[in-house]
């Protein structure tokens, strides 16, 4: 009889490769108000964490030629989804990022209508739920 068991109990962390290290970093920690827990200089890497779990940021090698993510052509990690406690929590951290520097009102909105379209518990619950979102 085979066991099916997990062998593993959980993701212990995720590596994003970005185009700045020092604006990712600062997003996450002044925006999302995680903790830098650690930095490799020879990488270069910041590691942040929001106490349940860790992002490895990395710079790319070439900023000026490294080229967008496109889900439908490419191989690797497609999003990362973070959980928070409630409704409030939600809407306060939509306000926080909306309001981000480098974040245009029209693509906050975009987002917030792509999520809609492509979350599998948004598009479970449509209809049965009444759910009104806004950008403000």
């Amino acid at each position: 009889m085979q066991d099916n068991a997990p062998l593993t109990i959980g993701v212990d962390h995720v590596g994003l490769a970005v185009k700045n290290l020092e604006s990712a970093r600062r997003f996450f920690c002044e925006c999302l108000g995680w903790k830098l827990v650690g930095e490799n200089q020879s990488y270069p890497a910041s590691f942040v964490s929001d106490g349940n779990g860790i992002v490895t940021l990395w710079q790319v090698e070439d900023s000026e030629k490294c080229v967008p993510f496109d889900r439908r052509r490419n191989v690797g990690l497609h999003h990362l989804a973070l959980k928070v406690v409630d409704r409030e929590a939600l809407d306060a951290l939509h306000a926080r990022v909306a309001a981000w520097p480098g974040i245009a009102p029209d693509v906050a909105q975009g987002l917030i209508e792509a999520t809609h379209q492509v979350c599998p518990y948004s598009r479970a619950t449509h209809g049965n739920i009444a759910l009104e979102t806004k950008l403000v």
